[in-house]
């Protein structure tokens, strides 16, 4: 009896569990057509007179027809459920498409990589704004022809990969004369689409992706099996079921709810008992379906072992490093962009800054030099360029909610322009939110206030003097009175200007929606997916908006410029320089009420704290 190790064990493993899978969807369709068969044997016993006749028929006539009645139901509302299931769209990754012209090279090298691995080569490749990368099937007959859906980059190409059955398949299954055989092959299931993580492909080096693609690309082969395919569709089926009823609408990408109030309270019980259908068939394979995964990936890692495996090592280590400058590139660089309608176009390129400075502090430069001489990845694609652009623009929908487009108020900045176009104009706003709160504050035991009229010179002195001001009694109010209310009041200022802003970002959405131009729901829908950024306490906000204070007087009044720190986003330059020793002082006078280490910076640096800042 022969013994099945090795990538073919895991491959049937994953097999005997979508198998399993594809039985409970038998089990299901069995239950409803269980009383068609009874009223089928009932109708076909009374035409034959086996089952009835005599003086009991009249009986079996209402039993037959009720039945019949109640077989009906239950068929109507097994087709309604199976529709559902079956126009439901699963969720697909937003994605900028890849086209083969527009980068043959990464083609050829995961063509080589799939033949080398002797499985199927994905049918296409995507790139994602993240750090990860994976298999993504593509097939389902609802994606076909929806709208948003991965729209190619910016002077580039569409991708030569269809989604959903093309015209000749539809043919074929009507029975277009081809033979069997030719439909069976045509009905066989494509590749998925790979889909990579762009900072990869602008971090690693050619060697290093290709290894770490090589258990990803493995994927493909348990991919295409027949079983394993249907058992996949059959889920994803099911979880956009379960998200159609969460919604309440027949079309989650159509915002829910939509329609007559009468077409709502049909449509919304009927929903809501397909839910709970879906949900049940859920529970019954969760645990076979999450097998077969298992099963899969160990499959295809055990197949991948003998290709590139040192290099792979090698490649995790970059993942790790690549994931940490990713996360504080977006929260420290792009996220203040992104608030003030701007958004970094290169975002990618970016991440190399990002990551060789992390790992010149970390000291993890040792063979770095050798390292970063060796061929990039993006070299495998033809304009680098304008994929970067496509990536981040997509990065800012996903992480921020932009509008799929650029326009006056949501327009690229390159690196160069970043720290006069982002960084100042941020200091510049907080300086004025600062000051606005100052004026609306009436403190009887600060300065006098200013003849009506006349305006109040936006100062440094002034915040320093109202933060250092002290009660009757002698007592500073910079750690509890004055500095609590500023930072109560910036809180609810902050808090009105993001509301008014999501507030037009909202219209602006319905505005394209009813115009019927760009956007696409399921992105728009669900962005911002995830808060880069924890809630600040008004304390954090009165230190960044007086940091910001001091950081406009130091441009304005001695000479300092603001610059860029590819892992803590804006930073001050003085003579050239990263002066990094401004929080310390800014958190005394905030806390304390104390100014003293802050005057004191200040006349090291040479800035003049009486004279007014330009703001916005």
């Amino acid at each position: 009896m022969r013994t099945v190790a090795g990538p073919e064990a895991g491959a049937l493993a994953a097999r005997a569990r979508a198998l399993a899978v594809l039985r409970i969807r038998g089990a299901a369709l069995a239950v409803a057509l269980l009383p068609a068969a009874v009223a089928v044997v009932l109708l076909a016993g009374g035409a034959t007179g086996r089952i009835g006749g005599g003086s009991h028929d009249e009986g079996w006539t209402a039993l037959r027809w009720a039945v019949v009645g109640g077989a009906l139901l239950v068929l109507l509302l097994a087709a309604a459920v199976a529709a559902v299931i079956v126009r439901a769209k699963p969720a697909l990754t937003p994605t900028v498409p890849i086209a083969e012209e527009t980068a043959p090279d990464l083609y050829r090298l995961v063509r080589d990589l799939a033949e080398r691995l002797e499985v199927p080569a994905p049918s296409a490749i995507a790139l994602t704004p993240d750090c990860d990368s994976w298999l993504e099937d593509r097939t389902h007959p609802a994606h076909e022809g929806r709208p948003g859906e991965d729209r190619p980059p910016p002077g580039a190409s569409r991708a030569v990969h269809t989604v959903g059955p093309s015209a000749t398949d539809r043919a074929d299954r009507l029975g277009s004369g081809r033979s069997r055989a030719d439909r069976q092959e045509r009905r066989a299931p494509r590749a998925p689409v790979l889909v990579i993580g762009s900072p990869f492909l602008w971090w690693m080096r050619v060697a290093e992706l290709r290894a770490l693609l090589a258990p990803v690309v493995a994927g493909t082969g348990p991919s295409v099996h027949p079983d394993i395919a249907a058992a996949r569709r059959f889920v994803r089926g099911l979880d956009a079921a379960v998200a159609i009823a969460a919604s309440g609408d027949d079309d989650p990408a159509s915002g829910g709810g939509t329609g007559s109030p009468l077409g709502r309270a049909v449509r919304r019980p009927a929903l809501a008992f397909v839910g709970w259908i879906a949900r049940l068939l859920l529970r019954g394979c969760r645990d076979h379906a999450a097998q077969m995964e298992r099963a899969v990936a160990a499959a295809a890692s055990e197949r991948a072992q003998a290709v590139d495996y040192g290099l792979r090592i090698v490649a995790q280590e970059q993942v790790g490093l690549a994931y940490a400058g990713w996360d504080r590139l977006l929260t420290r660089v792009a996220l203040p962009a992104w608030r003030m309608g701007r958004w970094p176009s290169r975002l990618d390129a970016g991440v190399v800054s990002a990551l060789t400075e992390l790992s010149r502090r970390d000291r993890l430069a040792e063979g770095f030099a050798s390292r970063l001489s060796e061929r990039p990845a993006c070299d495998l694609l033809e304009e680098p360029g304008l994929i970067d652009e496509a990536t981040s623009l997509l990065a800012a929908r996903l992480f921020h909610g932009g509008p799929p487009e650029p326009g006056p108020d949501w327009s690229p900045v390159d690196w160069g322009q970043y720290p006069e176009e982002v960084v100042d104009r941020k200091w510049r706003q907080e300086a004025a939110r600062l000051h606005r709160v100052l004026e609306e504050r009436t403190d009887p035991s600060g300065p006098p206030p200013a003849p009506a009229g006349t305006p109040i010179p936006p100062t440094l002195a002034r915040v320093m003097d109202r933060l250092t001001a002290t009660t009757p009694d002698g007592a500073a109010t910079g750690a509890d009175g004055l500095g609590e209310d500023l930072a109560a009041r910036l809180t609810v200022e902050l808090a009105r200007e993001e509301a008014a802003a999501h507030r037009a970002t909202a219209q602006a959405r319905q505005a394209r929606t009813a115009e019927g131009a760009g956007g696409d729901p399921w992105i728009d829908g669900f962005a911002p997916l995830l808060p880069l950024q924890p809630p600040r306490t008004g304390r954090e906000l009165l230190a960044d908006h007086v940091t910001a204070m001091v950081c406009c007087a130091a441009v304005d009044t001695a000479g300092a410029a603001p610059g860029l720190d590819w892992l803590d986003g804006p930073a001050l330059l003085v003579a050239g320089r990263r002066r990094a020793d401004l929080s310390h002082p800014v958190l005394t006078l905030v806390e304390d009420g104390d100014a003293a280490p802050l005057r004191s910076w200040l006349a090291e640096v040479g800035v003049r704290p009486e004279k007014p800042v330009r703001l916005v």
